[in-house]
């Protein structure tokens, strides 16, 4: 067979074998095409699933917000994110026009029920809290009904979400079969042509066909494995090749979104199940250190990526003490002015270094480039306090993407930091004797119950005060002058009996003593050291010298194992002994075995 021959029939197979590729090219870049279809219904209906769960959490957070503070911008952003909730809703009955299956339009379906029920109880509260009935208004957005239902929007979301991926799924893998068989098919003819016309397509073959399909083999192989990491270099050609790279680019730039949109998923619910277990435990706290350390467990657990501190306002000084850090490198200040941060001059939250040279650093983080946050504890009004975080990484866009979660964190140690407050001022103002800060009887009563009812390890020593003629010093100076006589002698009393014992106020000029450990020899030591520094000491009040101020003392011992029920009483009669006697000396209990001190 002559050459021209071999060449003729070389060159007719080649066209019969170089058009039959072709069809299992357009076949393929068709089933390509399906998967791209597939990604975008998967697309349009997971977005569609996850923007009517996050409208519905924006609209929650702005009716929370509203019923909080009052602020009638809440109240538009609560009716802006009602309207684009509506038409989401809308899209969603007519999701049936976007390719989803009936399965999915009942879930959807039940979404909007979800999502209408919440709607309902969040109008319900606004119209409780405009008609002034804010506590029910609160009870109901926070409430253990409304925290079910977003629960469960929350989970439907979920499960259509996983319906969709699922459906997806099975239609990628039958068109991935299908490209792959349609391919397969393709590189078998090209290479047989090859094989047939090496020395006349060579060049073709290998430049063209079987370097591309190589490189793409090894990608596809890792994107059927789920290895998105793997790089796809876009190949500018304009041929099936060109189309099949541009196919598997998309596929894998659409398996990186899922998987990062996955990823976000999982830690928004990671870190809102932190969060409540946090507010829970700041229900519980008992004081500000305690609140400070449920914070520092907590914080580095939802933001790793994040340190921070947490600074209270000394309500003395004013100045802003830290009380917990974590994950901090940095060594900022431990205590400043109010004046040394933005945030709390501004009293809103104030970003440091977001941008390059965007806003103003705050002092009290001291130097460096790293992207912070400062947010002001504010709550009934009052700044108790500030939050601080730091990109560890200096990336602003860590603590950018935070900001609502920080926000509401901040919202709610600053509600736990100013009830705690509240509850010790109350406890000052039960316990506490209001003009000398002494405990008051309430509190001496519940000491000696206390002892009463236990069982006595120790001696225990009473010591009942009162002040010799004290109506003479209201009489002739005047009430306020008696008050600044008991004030200077509480002083004295606590500045002797410190460390010793505890004084209270029993009532007027009266106070009590009690000595824990102390024996009748040290005990009438001790008052008397405290009945001559009050005859020593030189009261005066407005300029006006008050002389001749003593203090009459009678003391009782309960010894270890003895009761104390009579304890008091017996105190209280030895300081009449002490009275009836002339006044200005200490008389012990009859039963307790010292002699009387007579004034020196």
């Amino acid at each position: 067979m002559k050459i021209s021959t071999i060449t003729n029939w070389a060159y007719g197979v080649t066209v019969v074998l170089t058009a039959v590729s072709g069809i299992a090219f357009i076949a393929a870049a068709n089933s390509a095409r399906e998967e791209r279809r597939a990604v975008s219904v998967h697309l349009a209906l997971n977005e569609l699933g996850e923007e009517l769960a996050i409208g519905a959490e924006l609209r929650t957070d702005e009716a929370r917000l509203y019923v909080m503070r009052g602020d009638l911008a809440h109240l538009q952003a609560f009716d802006d994110a009602n309207t684009v909730e509506h038409q989401l809703e809308a899209t969603a009955r007519a999701a049936a026009s976007l390719g989803a299956t009936e399965e999915e339009q009942a879930f959807l379906k039940r979404i909007n029920t979800d999502v209408d029920a919440l709607e309902d109880m969040e109008l319900e509260a606004i119209k409780a809290y405009q008609a002034g009935d804010a506590a029910t208004a609160q009870e109901i957005l926070f409430g253990a009904e409304h925290y079910r239902d977003h629960v469960k929007l929350i989970d439907d979301v979920r499960q259509f979400r996983s319906t969709v991926r699922s459906r997806t799924d099975q239609d990628l893998i039958a068109a991935q079969e299908r490209s792959n068989l349609f391919g397969l098919a393709a590189r078998i003819m090209l290479s047989f042509t090859a094989a047939v016309f090496l020395a006349v397509l060579y060049f073709v073959l290998r430049r063209r066909v079987s370097l591309p399909l190589s490189r793409m083999t090894g990608i596809v192989k890792r994107l059927a494995s789920q290895d998105f990491a793997v790089e796809v270099p876009l190949d500018g050609r304009r041929d099936e090749i060109g189309e099949l790279n541009s196919a598997i680019h998309i596929f894998r730039e659409n398996g990186l979104e899922r998987e990062r949109l996955d990823a976000e998923r999982r830690r928004d619910i990671k870190i809102k199940d932190l969060i409540l277990q946090m507010m829970h435990r700041l229900q519980a706290c008992q004081s500000l250190s305690e609140m400070a350390r449920v914070l520092a467990c907590y914080a580095p657990q939802m933001f790793p990526e994040l340190s921070g501190g947490i600074f209270l306002r000394d309500d003395e000084t004013g100045a802003l003490q830290c009380v917990a850090r974590w994950q901090s490198d940095l060594s900022p200040s431990q205590e400043f002015e109010t004046e040394a941060c933005w945030g709390l001059r501004r009293g809103r939250t104030h970003g440091s270094n977001f941008d390059e040279g965007e806003d103003m650093r705050c002092a009290h983080l001291g130097a460096g480039k790293a992207a912070a946050l400062c947010i002001p504890l504010s709550a009934q009004g009052d700044t108790v306090g500030l939050l601080s975080f730091d990109a560890r990484g200096g990336d602003a866009k860590m603590i950018r993407d935070d900001q609502l979660y920080l926000e509401l964190i901040a919202e709610n140690i600053a509600l736990t930091a100013v009830n705690l407050k509240l509850r010790d001022q109350m406890t000052q103002l039960v316990e506490r004797d209001p003009l000398t800060g002494l405990l008051n009887r309430r509190s001496l009563d519940a000491a000696l119950i206390r002892y009463a009812t236990g069982r006595l390890m120790a001696p225990l020593a009473c010591l009942m005060l009162d002040i010799d003629w004290f109506k003479r010093f209201n009489d002739e100076f005047g009430h306020d002058a008696g008050d600044a006589v008991i004030q200077s002698f509480s002083g004295i009393l606590a500045r002797i009996t410190e460390g010793h014992g505890t004084c209270y106020r029993f009532g007027g000029e009266e106070f009590v003593v009690l000595l824990p450990g102390y024996d009748a020899e040290r005990a009438h030591q001790l008052a008397e050291d405290v009945r001559q520094s009050v005859a020593s000491t030189s009261f005066s009040f407005r300029g006006q010298h008050i002389d001749g101020i003593t203090v009459s003392i009678g003391l009782a011992i309960a010894n270890a194992g003895d009761s104390t029920e009579t304890l008091r009483a017996r105190a209280d009669a030895a300081l009449l002994r002490a009275k009836a006697a002339g006044r200005n000396r200490v008389e012990i209990s009859a039963a307790d075995g010292l002699e009387s001190e007579q004034p020196r």
